[in-house]
Parts: structure tokens; sequence; C-alpha cells
């Protein structure tokens, strides 16, 4: 199966040519600074053109449009029903509609996590595992499971992946989805400088003299031996793999899949996160694995097959 396909995040917009489980073409546009995602459609459709010329392919060969998008999505009707505080005017966009008039294809959405569990299942860490919990660790930190093989989207498409909100500490900061103590709010990218900040010894840490406070920078002066870095690293650390029993205990998987750019650390997270959930975890039969994503930021984008491959059953 021949696939468009695109994956909304919170800082670019990746766009790919998808043939099964093989990304044909792809680039990532910066969407940083846009004002709105009807700004951005051109510049997208435009990308996906000169894609298709770069694969071979034509847009007739393709099954359709595939979008994965950060926030709780209407898959029945190809709609987004809320987002937090990105691409806004997106609830008013009808997607079908210039998936249609640009390329004469149909258009599927899914959130951008449960795209990414997907394509993780399909080509890369979780395939031949039916129950999976998928944990995106970035700017925010997202979540997606399937159980039986099939995707958890619930009554109101917000079942699985809302992972990253639900609580870890209820005397906690206020999240931007206005809970208090999400794993998100504690230990997501958008939070790590004011976790940075508020730590005792900043003024005295190498972090402080740091341009960006991001966790490529908190990793590396963690590495370094800096006292306030190796303090902040094993916070977020345990907030993580806390935030792995919660979903565990929610949704029973098999397997724990951690993606997103945080895991180019696998090495000092992937450890940690397995041997808590080994200790802490309630489960009747064993222990599920915790293993690094193996697609990087093309999970979401190889979610496309699969996704218009459930549609058809």
């Amino acid at each position: 199966m021949l696939a468009l396909s695109l994956d909304m995040g919170g800082t670019h917009i990746g766009c790919g040519v998808v043939r099964d489980r093989e990304l044909l073409a792809s680039s990532s546009l910066d969407s940083e600074r846009a004002e709105s995602l009807t700004s951005l459609m051109p510049r997208i459709a435009t990308a996906l053109k000169e894609l298709l010329k770069e694969s071979g392919a034509t847009a007739k060969e393709c099954e359709g449009i595939a979008v994965g998008f950060p926030g709780i999505v209407d898959t029945r009707e190809g709609r987004i029903l809320s987002t937090l505080k990105k691409y806004e005017d997106v609830i008013h966009l009808d997607l079908r509609r210039w998936a249609s008039e640009m390329f004469n294809l149909r258009l599927l959405m899914e959130n951008d996590a449960r795209m990414a569990l997907l394509g993780e299942q399909y080509a890369g860490a979780a395939q031949c595992a039916r129950d999976v919990v998928m944990i995106t660790l970035g700017t925010g930190v997202g979540s997606a499971a399937t159980m039986e093989g099939k995707l958890v989207r619930g009554a109101h498409f917000q079942a699985g992946c809302l992972g990253g909100h639900l609580p870890v500490d209820f005397r906690g900061h206020v999240c931007t989805c206005g809970n208090v103590g999400c794993a998100e709010a504690e230990a997501g990218g958008w939070s790590l400088p004011r976790i940075i900040q508020e730590t005792p010894g900043f003024r005295e840490s190498s972090m402080a003299r740091e341009t960006k406070l991001n966790f490529e920078t908190l990793f590396t002066a963690a590495d370094t031996g800096d006292s306030l870095a190796l303090s902040v690293r094993q916070h977020c650390l345990r907030v993580w793999a806390a935030n792995a029993v919660a979903l565990i205990h929610a949704y029973d998987p098999e397997v724990v899949v951690l993606g997103g750019g945080v895991m180019r650390s696998a090495t000092a997270i992937l450890p940690f996160v397995q041997k808590y959930v080994a200790e802490h975890a309630w489960t009747s039969w064993g222990t599920p694995q915790v293993r690094a994503a193996m697609l990087g930021e093309n999970a979401a984008l190889l979610g496309a097959v699969p996704l218009f491959n459930e549609d058809h059953h």
C-alpha cells in the first residue's frame, strides 16, 4: 500500500510518502512560529507534491493521506475535537475537503501518539505484540495503547492518549490541561526550564550558563557530573517511570515502548524505567518489557499504512 502521511508535531510537521513499512521520501517543516495551521496548508501541499516527485509515485497511486495530530481526534468524522494551544484554528478546518481538492484523495486523522504506536507496532519495536503502551517523551508527554491488537480510543476519543495528563503529584504544578501534577507538568519539555530554574543550586550550576534549557543540555550536564543536572535528571526519570506504571495498571500491556526526542539518552532511561516497573507494577503474569522506539521521528509517518488497513476492516 502507498500513502501520504503527515505528523503535526509541536515544533515541526513531518511529511512523507510511505509504502508499506518503507518511508520512500520525507521532509520536515518548521511550525514553531506559525500562528495557525491555515497559514501552513499551502506549504504542506507543496511539500507533499515535491515528495511524490522525489519518490517517483503519483497521488493517484496513493490510498489517501493519513494525519497524526497532537490533540483529541474524532477519527470517524476526521476532525479535531480539542487541542491545547497549538493549531487552534484546526477545529474549524475541513481537512478532508482540502485533501480532496488538492490531491483527489481521502483523508484519515488520528492522534499523533496513536499514529506513532501504529508505526512501532507495524514496523518497529512492538512488532508481534498485541497489547502495547507507547509513551512519547518530548515537548509534552504523549501516550497510546492497543489492547488485543486494537487501538484504545474510547467513547469520546480520548482513552489512552492522555497518559501524560495522569497526575504523578497531586501537590504539583498546574498543567496546561487544567489538572494538577500531570506527568507532563512535572517532566515535560515545556515544563523543564521551570523545573531546572526552581531547583536549589541553579545559579551555581553549569545549566545557568546554557542558552537553552532542554533535555539535551540537561543530560549532557548530568553526564559531566553537574549536581543540579543529576538531581533534575533523576526527578524526570522517576516521573516517567511512575507514569509508565500507571499506564501498565490501566492497560495491561506486554510491551511498553518509550519514544520521542529524549530517547537519544536511552542508555540512561531504559534501565531505570525497566527496574522501576519490575519493582512497582502489579501484574499477575510477569513484567512488561520496556523498549526504546526504533523508528524515531518517523514512527507516526509509518503509522499511515496500518491506519488505512484498520479502516478497511
